[in-house]
């Protein structure tokens, strides 16, 4: 006997044991898939997404290890890029005066600008201008002498140990000058300018102006009153 020479409607469920062999292999196959695809649901699956889940791992630390790898290979060539950094930095604030030099620099500024030829009808000092950690310290200078001497004053001043800039240069004749009409038919020119140099700021100095900054700007809630008070005095007119 064959399945296809069975009639299901005479196969009693609740006396399995007396179907025929062939039904009763059949339904041991249906059963035992079913108990397969059951447990490939429950515990397979679940295994699968786990395994998953632990090559996705695999890959992400096997990425990260070839990226450490990388950057141990490079970690002594990074290390001495890092040292002559450092050794730029500080050969550049060694160029910077202290507060004690500052006075000794001014005259070395105008010392050359004297041993260039050049008359001084100004030379004045600024206020401090607080940066990061440092402080611009402007000169306003006038000066009169030939384009010669002009150029000898501002190689002078680009030659000096100290770092010192040349800023917002304007020459001029005497006549426009309005100082010595007599001059006009001269060589004889007048340049003015601003030269800056730097003073490294120790740590008082820095949190002193990190404070003053933050002092000057105004607060949202001051913005917002000033801005409602412009608003009502315009709404009166």
């Amino acid at each position: 006997m064959n399945l296809s020479e069975i009639n299901l409607n005479e196969l009693d469920f609740s006396n399995i044991a007396n179907w025929p062999l062939p039904a009763r292999v059949f339904t041991i196959v249906v059963i035992a898939i079913a108990v397969l695809g059951l447990g490939y649901w429950f515990d397979i699956k679940d295994q699968q997404l786990r395994l998953d889940k632990v090559e996705k791992t695999e890959t992400e630390l096997k990425t990260e290890f070839e990226t450490k790898a990388r950057k141990a290979a490079n970690l002594e060539a990074y290390e001495q890029q890092l040292e002559e950094m450092r050794q730029s930095f500080g050969a550049m604030l060694r160029q910077l005066p202290n507060k004690t030099e500052v006075a000794d620099l001014l005259v070395d500024v105008s010392q050359t600008g004297l041993a260039s030829g050049l008359e001084f009808d100004l030379f004045k000092p600024q206020a401090e201008v607080p940066r990061d950690f440092y402080a611009e310290l402007p000169i306003s200078i006038k000066v009169r002498g030939t384009y010669h001497e002009f150029g000898a004053f501002v190689s002078g001043v680009s030659a000096l140990p100290r770092i010192v800039t040349i800023h917002d240069v304007a020459i001029l004749p005497p006549a426009k000058d309005g100082k010595d009409k007599d001059a006009a038919n001269s060589d004889e020119l007048v340049m003015e300018l601003t030269a800056k140099t730097y003073r490294y700021l120790d740590e008082n100095e820095q949190s002193a102006a990190t404070a003053a900054a933050s002092a000057k700007e105004p607060k949202k809630g001051a913005k917002s009153k000033i801005k409602s008070k412009a608003n009502s005095k315009e709404a009166t007119k």
